[in-house]
C-alpha cells in the first residue's frame, strides 16, 4: 500500500475535509498548503497526482494520535523517516486507543480471523524473535474494517449482512457463546 493510499483511506473513514486534514498536520507541527494535501489524496492515475513520503505521513500520524487522544506534555515527537506497515499500523492503534480485542473485532468486520497471538506479534520491535512483518493485505483489512466499525459502511459491493453486523456491532459488543449443553 502506497502512503496515498493510506492517507486517502483514513480521510475516507473519519470524513475528514481537506481543511481538517491540514489542521492534524498542525498538531503535530507540520505545516503543508491545503494544495499539497490535494495532490496527495488524489488518484494515483491523475497528472496532479504526488507521493506522500514517509515524513509527511508519520507526521499526519502524530497529528491523528494528538487530535484522537490530546497532545502529551513536553516536546512533539519527530517524524519517522521510514514507516513501514507496522509501524503505521500501531499509530493508528495508538491513537484510536485500541485494545488487542479491539483491533481483532475490527480485523473480522473486515472478515479477517487472526489470533491474538499473531496480532501481538505485529507490534513487537523489529529485532524480536517473533515479530512479524504487516503485510500490505493486512494493514488493508484493518482500514477496511476501521471504514466499517466508524463511518458503518464499506465500499460499495459489500454484502447487507456485512453491513448489519458492522452497524450493529460495536468494540463492547460480545457475542453469545453456544452452550455446550443441550437445553431439555
Amino acid at each position: 500500500m502506497t502512503n496515498n493510499d493510506v492517507l486517502r483511506r483514513i480521510r475516507y473513514t473519519f470524513d475528514y475535509s481537506e481543511p481538517k486534514m491540514v489542521s492534524i498536520f498542525a498538531l503535530a507541527d507540520t505545516e503543508v498548503a491545503q494544495a499539497q494535501v490535494t495532490q496527495w489524496l488524489k488518484k494515483d492515475d491523475d497528472p496532479d497526482y504526488q507521493n506522500c513520503s514517509d515524513v509527511m505521513l508519520a507526521s499526519f500520524l502524530n497529528g491523528l494520535i494528538n487530535e484522537k487522544r490530546g497532545k502529551k506534555d513536553g516536546a512533539q515527537a519527530k517524524p519517522e523517516k521510514r514507516m513501514n506497515n507496522n509501524a503505521i499500523f500501531m499509530k493508528l492503534k495508538i491513537a484510536l486507543n485500541l485494545k488487542a480485542e479491539d483491533v481483532l473485532a475490527i480485523m473480522d468486520l473486515a472478515g479477517l480471523k487472526i489470533s491474538k497471538h499473531e496480532l501481538s506479534a505485529f507490534f513487537r520491535r523489529s529485532d524480536h524473535k517473533h515479530y512479524r512483518e504487516c503485510k500490505d493485505q493486512m494493514l488493508r483489512n484493518f482500514l477496511m474494517g476501521m471504514q466499517i466499525k466508524y463511518r458503518g459502511n464499506a465500499e460499495p459491493g459489500m454484502s447487507e449482512s456485512k453491513k448489519a453486523v458492522a452497524k450493529n456491532e460495536t468494540s463492547s459488543d460480545k457475542p453469545a457463546k453456544k452452550s455446550l449443553y443441550r437445553s431439555t
